[in-house]
């Protein structure tokens, strides 16, 4: 079931959306479409990026030279742009092949005027490419915005037929950036059937962040393999970090044993597609 098909998107709201100052400083939005916030405007929304996604992804990775990153949804671009700000900051000697796919086509096309924190000056340069032809690439970087419906680009990805630029095949992300909307108002980047489409396009050491640690969330992973683990970041409310087959990842990041947790909650069960056929 592509998303695109589903009948809870009211795309006559998609281009209203209203200005936040989050707590850290940094400026997100609210979509009056799903009415939720870009990010959490207690966290920060750069914080958020670095904390619940960058930072962790990185220091599970921090012996890679190259890295393929699939940034589930672009949106406002701060997960891509702030993993190029880790990148650039502290001179990691790593390529990076970002994949993102978005549905909101105008929303890319505005963010060369959008109000970024200072942090991201370096990178208008990679922003006005990616507003203009979503696309960027040099030495170092690759980056490739894919407008559409993200269940479909995952699909083609897994077919390995989705874009004049690369050519992927299955298990290549050693990073992927799980931020859709909600689950509760985008639940089909949430189900079960999404989450192995993600799984069959990931290594074996990969590394999924996501801020959800909702019980349908942490068993729609765990049903396709994903080993789960809490983590606690400062200054941001508590997250999930997923990996198939790494069990324990650090000492400082709490494994969860999903088969107590089911004996403790058996109702407990991951979103379906055929929930919202």
């Amino acid at each position: 079931m592509r998303s695109e098909e589903w009948k809870g998107y009211a795309p006559q709201l998609r281009s209203r959306k209203e200005t936040i100052i989050s707590n850290d400083g940094s400026v997100t939005l609210y979509s009056k479409e799903f009415n939720e916030s870009y990010h959490s405007p207690k966290d920060g929304a750069l914080n958020e990026s670095l904390q619940k996604h960058v930072y962790p992804a990185f220091d599970l990775h921090k012996d890679k030279t190259s890295l393929t990153i699939l940034d589930i949804c672009y949106g406002l671009g701060y997960n891509t742009l702030a993993t190029l700000y880790h990148v650039k900051k502290n001179n990691l000697p790593v390529k990076l092949h970002i994949i993102s796919p978005e549905f909101d086509e105008a929303l890319v096309r505005s963010l060369q005027g959008f109000d970024y924190p200072s942090e991201f000056d370096s990178l208008k340069p990679i922003i006005e490419a990616i507003s203009e032809n979503f696309y960027y690439e040099d030495q170092q970087f690759k980056i490739e915005v894919i407008i559409g419906d993200a269940r479909k680009a995952l699909q083609d990805m897994i077919k390995n037929n989705y874009t004049k630029y690369s050519t992927l095949s299955t298990q290549c992300f050693h990073i992927v950036y799980q931020d859709a909307f909600s689950p509760k108002v985008n639940p089909l980047l949430w189900t079960k059937e999404w989450f192995a489409d993600i799984r069959s396009l990931c290594t074996e050491d990969a590394v999924l962040t996501t801020y959800s640690t909702a019980a349908s969330t942490r068993m729609g992973l765990y049903e396709n393999g994903f080993e789960l683990h809490y983590y606690d970041a400062p200054n941001t409310r508590r997250s999930l970090i997923a990996s198939p087959k790494r069990k324990g990842l650090t000492p400082n990041i709490e494994w969860i044993d999903m088969e107590l947790k089911k004996q403790r909650n058996p109702n407990g069960r991951s979103l379906r597609d055929s929930d919202y056929q």
